[in-house]
């Protein structure tokens, strides 16, 4: 039997024991992998929102917030931002929420179904010909006019949530609006929201000449902090701005500490991993004596007896890492699947450092776990380890 074949094999003398220490370093791997797909997925999603075709600064009334409802700004307000220098196009904007909404379909194959107050689904206003400065670029179909009163377009994740299509019909306050077209815009809450022409939603919601916030597009020499400070200088305790990079940077702020999370996550997988581990090999090793006696009484060295418990070790370790990466990533995919509304918003990462870190994880636990038990065997006396009993 070849020394590879030995290190291989033995870990597995003792199915249980060695089943039990898999599970448990497998546990941590599984929390670091699916934290980190689902972080890394959401961290993807921000940076969609620094896209060049849409508005780089978000004007709302001081002390509102940015993703509020209703209208609390007057819709003239975005004609008399474009006086300000380095302003290239607005756009005002909307913002409610349908709390009790029906879904009705109108396709053949389609079939009734229901989106009820649990969530609400959100409605934005826009006029058709400022689209691209919320960030919707393509639309699958055709968008609405603004002249109509019945036609909406829809994210790509309410769309799939609700199992709606181009043509199908929604009830939104009362009212059925026909689905003209679908987008995507990258931006997860984007996405997850339907869009109408802005005075149909002012007539629905009773908030006639009103908006929420005003979407700024800069011309392009221009320094959108430059801008943004020149909007707050003209309209003093009134306006606050808020840019996209603003934006982003307050939600990496927040995954930042789920990183963090993950990281400590990860270090407490070592510590508890490399306690199960060292139990392990200790017991191996008390159970070995007479054969490690043997071993070394045919001539192996001290450095060959570690080499051959170390790597024991390690084979535990990066089996459990191997199965932890797969319970991880099939779990994660499960969930989203079974849960569309949140598989709408998160798309899982698959970068590479997020499996190094695990890999990383597992190695350094079978090291760390598997370091004092060689050491003990290889320091064992062969005369003294024939004698064991």
């Amino acid at each position: 039997m070849s020394f590879l074949s030995l290190v291989v094999k033995n870990p597995f003398r003792n199915k249980t024991r060695s089943a039990l220490a898999i599970v448990g370093i497998s546990i941590g791997i599984i929390v670091i992998v699916a934290l980190g797909m689902v972080t890394g997925g959401l961290e993807n999603s921000t940076q969609s929102t620094l896209k060049a075709g849409a508005a780089e600064i978000t004007v709302i009334q001081t002390g509102s917030s940015s993703f509020g409802s209703g209208g609390s700004l007057n819709e003239s307000l975005a004609a008399s931002l474009l006086n300000i220098s380095g302003v290239k196009d607005t756009a005002g904007i909307l913002r409610a929420t349908n709390t009790s909404t029906t879904v009705a379909t109108t396709t053949s194959n389609s079939s009734s179904g229901g989106f009820g107050a649990e969530g609400g689904v959100s409605v934005t206003g826009i006029d058709a010909n400022k689209l691209s400065l919320i960030g919707v670029d393509t639309i699958n179909g055709t968008a609405f006019t603004n002249t109509s009163t019945n036609q909406v377009i829809m994210g790509t994740t309410i769309a799939q949530s609700l199992n709606k299509t181009v043509g199908d019909t929604i009830d939104l306050y009362g009212k059925n609006f026909t689905i003209t077209g679908t987008y995507e815009t990258g931006n997860f809450i984007t996405d997850a929201g339907i869009m109408m022409p802005l005075s149909t939603l002012q007539n629905l919601t009773n908030n006639q000449n009103k908006i929420s916030d005003v979407l700024v597009k800069v011309t392009d020499n221009a320094n959108v902090t430059t801008v943004s400070q020149s909007i707050e200088n003209a309209y003093p305790n009134q306006l606050s701005t808020t840019t996209a990079a603003d934006e982003a940077n307050r939600i990496n702020q927040g995954l930042s500490f789920i990183n963090t999370a993950s990281w400590a996550i990860s270090l407490l997988a070592i510590f508890i991993g490399a306690v199960g581990v060292i139990n392990t090999m200790i017991m191996s090793v008390y159970e070995r004596t007479r054969e490690i006696g043997v071993l070394k009484a045919v001539g192996w060295r001290d450095r060959r007896i570690l080499g051959m418990i170390l790597g024991e070790s390690i084979v535990l370790t990066l089996l459990a890492f191997v199965i932890g990466t797969i319970v991880a990533v099939v779990g994660v995919e499960l969930i989203l699947t079974l849960s569309p509304s949140v598989g709408g918003i998160i798309k899982p990462s698959f970068a590479y450092d997020i499996f190094l870190r695990a890999f990383v994880v597992a190695f350094l636990v079978g090291v760390i776990g598997g370091l004092y038990p060689a050491y003990r065997a290889s320091r064992l006396s062969p005369t003294e380890a024939l004698r064991y009993e």
